[in-house]
């Protein structure tokens, strides 16, 4: 890796936490990704949802059509947990892999998770067989009770849900993904090996107030949502440490534009065109550019068991403009840092 404060080689990283959604609109969005990554965790939050292996690798041959011809990627398939889930599915899936990993989210928790699991308990058995076959455990971390305060639900689902989980299946490799509190940093931190985390490019940039100083900005918009400032500065020290804990994934979440500017706007923040321009410029701030082929290329294949790339790309110290709009499909959507100029960009 180069060292040079104008140009930065590493291997080519992978993506482990995005969102494509289906249709006309994943076609539109995945070449962003595959641009810039060799692999990528796909969120199985469909409508309907991706369940079952057979669903799941339906969905990869969907992807697969629409990487553009010459571009190198591979989509990593989840499958989206429920209280019915079948375990001898998920075993199978796994085995034979067309599923990298499970996901649980909570009911109700943000876009499409109306068929999650409304009690971890309905699916100890499941997750007992993931833990026994060496099946990874994505998690969206957040309690969804009406009477737990937004920006206090990852805390609480630390506390009630996740810590007991461990304890329980000390075996189980869970992501805690897009973790964005001190205290989940604090949890990683002090978990062993089989607990690693993910984060989101936006939660390295922004912190609550940046949705809703001088009005509502619905595209800052993402759930977890973003919180107050001393959470962002303990993400970027985690992000930045070298921890090998801590991996990209930058959750991803193309809405249209009129999706998020409506009267009860989509929860999601849509970073793939500029992502790896975003993460570079925090890893540049915070004078940690040395350890940031680790946090995208080395620590996810490290913690999922998967060998790292041997292609490498090389960023370059240089202006590179964000529009307001992309396409996306059936209607346009707003990148992140629209209308920013950021200092980093992707040369080769």
């Amino acid at each position: 890796m180069s060292t040079a404060t104008e140009s930065l080689t590493i291997r080519r990283p992978d993506d482990w936490h995005l969102h494509f959604r289906d249709g006309d609109t994943m076609r539109a969005v995945v070449p962003h990704t595959a641009r810039q990554f060799a692999r990528a965790i796909v969120m199985p939050n469909l409508a309907p949802p991706v369940t079952t292996s057979a669903l799941a690798d339906d969905y990869r041959e969907r992807i697969l059509a629409a990487v553009p011809e010459g571009l190198d990627f591979t989509p990593l398939m989840t499958a989206y947990l429920t209280d019915e889930t079948d375990a001898d599915d998920l075993a199978a899936g796994f085995a034979d892999g067309v599923l990298t990993a499970a996901k649980l989210y909570p009911a109700g928790a943000t876009t499409n998770s109306a068929h999650g699991v409304t009690d971890v308990a309905n699916i100890s058995g499941v997750l007992e067989r993931m833990a026994q076959v060496g099946m990874p455990l994505c998690i969206h971390g957040e309690v969804t009770h009406a009477d737990i305060d937004i920006f206090d639900r990852e805390a609480v689902f630390i506390d009630r849900v996740l810590a007991p989980l461990v304890e329980r299946l000390p075996e189980l490799k869970v992501i805690f993904e897009h973790i964005t509190t001190k205290q989940a940093v604090q949890f990683v931190d002090a978990s062993g090996p089989r607990i690693g985390a993910t984060i989101t490019p936006q939660h390295l940039h922004i912190n609550r107030n940046a949705i809703l100083v001088g009005g509502i900005r619905p595209h800052m918009f993402c759930l977890p949502v973003a919180k107050r400032e001393e959470h962002r500065l303990a993400l970027r020290k985690a992000a930045t440490s070298g921890s090998a804990k801590y991996f990209l994934g930058t959750d991803s979440a193309p809405h249209h534009r009129h999706a998020k500017e409506s009267d009860c706007g989509c929860a999601g923040i849509f970073n793939a065109p500029f992502a790896l321009e975003s993460y570079a410029t925090v890893f540049d701030q915070e004078n940690a550019l040395d350890n940031f082929e680790g946090f995208a290329s080395l620590n996810g294949p490290a913690f999922y068991g998967l060998p790292v790339n041997e292609a490498r790309i090389t960023l370059e110290k240089a202006p590179v403009e964000v529009p307001s709009e992309v396409e996306g499909g059936d209607a346009a959507i707003v990148p992140f840092h629209t209308g920013e100029t950021l200092k980093w960009r992707l040369a080769s």
